[in-house]
């Protein structure tokens, strides 16, 4: 029975001795924990969406001396090509980072539909005046209800329609064509008031779709048309600037607050610079890119004053039907001057 009492007493003390020798160890690092993120973009490596998102990985991971790294899955790979499934996985928490457009995240809280309304924005000065200012801090708040940490927004860029049919001057133009859209009813109202066939689907099935004359035509900013190689298919695009779209780089709230305030600091840095890096290299790479789909033999269209009148007289219809859903007080911190 001693001896039993003796082992168990010199157990005892050696387990002690293991636990005060982790301590030590914890304490030596400051406690730091480690992360091994994952971060979703909807479309391909060669997007200024996936340059930023490299570059903030990098940042992130060289601040916190390798503590922190972030992989990043292009073509929304985690989530099966569904972009609104990919949203769904950052808000549990499934992913941890993303770059998605509000219009993805408007199926989470009409209110986010806002800021794709169309012809809201007149230019690109435009955008980042609401963006940075009260607007954008609405937008914010809606995001943080869904749990979403808000770490700045990128951009997308003002979208153009492109189609297989012919070029596309006035509403007429868009009767009875079958375009594709992101799925959100506000899309569908506006695109069936002008007189199109509004087809939802997931981005990763339209190249094939088009190809396949399923459908005629799509909308998306001159970066996932050119990143896309939909000039391929596609071989008349109309620049209306209809409807913008940023990005926005959102993290799971959880894993942030989870974080402690040196790491979120440093998060919020990188993410800072990734977003101004991205939107400087769109920016940038547009001209580019459209002058390269001319090459490439696509048609471009730019629409006159009178023309773009009339595509925003067909649009009032919209403003009138979803003034409510969006919240009057949000619709007029974009349009206020």
């Amino acid at each position: 029975m001693k001896r039993t009492k003796l082992l168990i007493a010199v157990v005892s003390a050696i387990m002690l001795i293991l636990a005060g020798c982790g301590s030590s160890k914890s304490s030596s690092d400051g406690g730091k924990k480690s992360y091994n993120l994952k971060m979703s973009v909807t479309v391909s490596e060669s997007s200024t969406w996936y340059k930023a998102a490299e570059k903030f990985a990098k940042e992130v991971e060289e601040k916190t001396d390798g503590r922190i790294k972030t992989k990043i899955y292009p073509n929304e790979q985690l989530s099966g090509g569904d972009s609104a499934k990919g949203v769904e996985m950052l808000v549990k928490g499934s992913t941890d980072l993303s770059y998605h457009s509000p219009i993805i995240y408007s199926v989470l809280d009409a209110r986010l539909g806002v800021i794709s309304a169309p012809f809201l924005f007149k230019n690109l000065d435009e955008v980042d005046q609401k963006l940075n200012g009260k607007a954008g801090e609405e937008l914010k708040k809606i995001l943080t209800e869904k749990g979403i940490e808000t770490l700045g927004f990128g951009e997308n860029g003002f979208r153009q329609v492109t189609n297989s049919v012919h070029p596309i001057k006035t509403p007429e133009d868009l009767k009875g064509l079958k375009i594709r859209i992101p799925g959100i009813k506000m899309y569908t109202d506006l695109w069936r008031g002008y007189g199109a066939d509004p087809t939802a689907m997931t981005f990763s099935e339209v190249f094939t779709a088009l190809q396949q004359k399923t459908i005629d035509g799509q909308e998306n900013p001159i970066d996932v048309i050119h990143s896309s190689k939909l000039n391929e298919v596609q071989p008349y695009i109309t620049m209306w600037n209809y409807s913008y779209d940023p990005l926005i780089f959102g993290m799971n709230k959880k894993k942030f607050d989870g974080m402690s305030k040196e790491d979120q600091d440093i998060i919020k840095e990188a993410a800072k610079n990734a977003n101004a890096y991205q939107i400087k290299l769109a920016r940038e790479k547009e001209a580019k890119q459209i002058d390269e789909l001319k090459a490439a033999g696509m048609k471009f269209y730019y629409p006159t004053d009178a023309e773009i009148e009339q595509f925003k007289k067909a649009s009032e219809p919209i403003y009138q039907k979803y003034e409510k859903e969006w919240g009057a007080d949000l619709l007029k911190a974009f349009q206020e001057k």
